[in-house]
């Protein structure tokens, strides 16, 4: 017996460029009215259950995406809102730490010990990066919440502790900070660690500050903080949009840093403060290698390379403070301290506070949203052995002059 026939929908026909095709319409997944044609009715009947087949798989997956579809439909919305190396960074740290523990798995199936499973590698990073995809996984489902996609929030009551503390940035002493500006006088990142250290300005700031922010000639010299820089494919874009509202601020400046940056200014044609050869403003690995000015001159142990036998041998070399480098004989290894540019930053807001400086003062000056970051990060004892003490205690004890 002969294999009975499906039945062939009988479908309405129209002709395109003389030609007459069978023709039928579709709701495609946004709801928009789609044509299909074939020149038969049985081709045309393979093409409307394949488009009616992918139009269902869209709903289905719009209303339950997986993790990785979210996570980029995510991450597209906050390309309006968000610099272009915060959007780079968030796709780095969500592709490697939630993207790929959980990638696979429909949104909506995700449970609170799925969300700690994927969560347990972090544990031996840092909190820093522990917090961020703490903050990550919440942000996204969060937002999935809110448009309705989970009945169930698995982050609901996940703790942002954990991973291993990072390292304590502790402030540099005054005896550092001279042995500091007398090691690099004379030399590229001198300016730059001048307006680190006495206008605290973030590292960001000082590479896109132009002279028309700097004002000298005027009763109380000032820096307003109206441009910052960030780098590009090793590229300088300079943008007056800052980290954020609180780092647009004006700091008075000392008479040292005003000094200094007078006599920059009378040397150079460039309109950037911080400028390379050409009065551009530096790259990333321009910077890179100002900075290597300071490191060279470490008395940490550097390695090298050299040939012995033809063969590529490293070395080790740990310098005595004092000494000078051999191929080099101008270079003396002094700074017998880590020092790094946000360092520099760390050093202002301390000396501010040590000072006695108000917190709510510190934190404009500081540019910071809350005086919690500045009290939480920066109010730490600048000195911490007895005879650095001394001076302090005996000036709290000290009897008054009517006594």
């Amino acid at each position: 017996m002969a294999k009975k026939q499906e039945n062939v929908p009988r479908y309405g026909t129209a002709m395109r460029r003389g030609i007459q095709y069978y023709r039928t319409r579709i709701t495609d997944a946004d709801g928009k009215r789609v044509d299909l044609y074939a020149e038969t009715c049985e081709e045309l009947q393979l093409k409307e259950m394949e488009a009616r087949r992918q139009v269902e798989e869209a709903v289905f997956r719009r209303k339950h995406p997986t993790v990785a579809e979210y996570c980029e439909k995510w991450l597209l919305m906050q390309s309006a809102k968000v610099s272009s190396g915060t959007l780079r960074g968030y796709t780095q740290t969500m592709n490697n730490y939630i993207v790929k523990p959980l990638g696979d798995m429909y949104l909506e199936d995700v449970t609170a010990d799925d969300i700690r499973l994927a969560m347990i590698p972090l544990a031996s990073k840092s909190a820093g990066l522990y917090s961020k995809v703490n903050m990550l996984l919440k942000c996204v489902f969060y937002s999935a919440e809110r448009s309705q996609l989970l009945e169930y929030n698995p982050c609901e009551g996940l703790s942002a502790k954990g991973g291993k503390p990072g390292k304590k940035i502790n402030a540099l002493t005054d005896e550092q900070v001279k042995l500091l500006l007398d090691t690099v006088r004379g030399l590229p990142p001198y300016t730059f660690i001048m307006i680190a250290l006495y206008s605290g300005l973030r590292r960001e700031e000082i590479l896109g500050l132009q002279w028309d922010c700097v004002f000298l000639d005027v009763p109380t010299p000032y820096i307003s903080v109206r441009r910052a820089w960030r780098s590009e494919n090793n590229r300088p874009v300079i943008s007056t949009t800052l980290k954020t509202k609180a780092a647009r601020r004006d700091i008075p400046i000392p008479k040292c840093l005003t000094d200094c940056l007078r006599e920059v200014k009378e040397k150079t044609e460039s309109e950037y403060v911080v400028a390379d050869r050409n009065g551009n403003p530096l790259s990333s690995s321009q910077f890179q290698r100002v900075w290597k000015y300071v490191t060279v001159r470490s008395t940490k142990p550097h390695n090298y390379y050299k040939y012995v036998n033809g063969q590529c041998v490293k070395c080790t070399v740990t310098p005595t403070p004092g000494s000078h480098q051999k191929n080099n004989p101008k270079l003396v290894y002094a700074i017998d301290f880590d020092v790094t540019p946000h360092q520099l930053r760390h050093t202002y807001i301390t000396n501010l506070l040590y000072a006695g400086v108000d917190p709510k003062t510190v934190q404009y000056l500081a540019g910071h949203e809350n005086s919690k970051t500045t009290m939480d990060i920066y109010a730490q004892v600048k000195y911490n052995k007895p005879e650095q003490l001394l001076s302090v205690v005996n000036a709290a004890f000290a009897p008054s002059a009517g006594a």
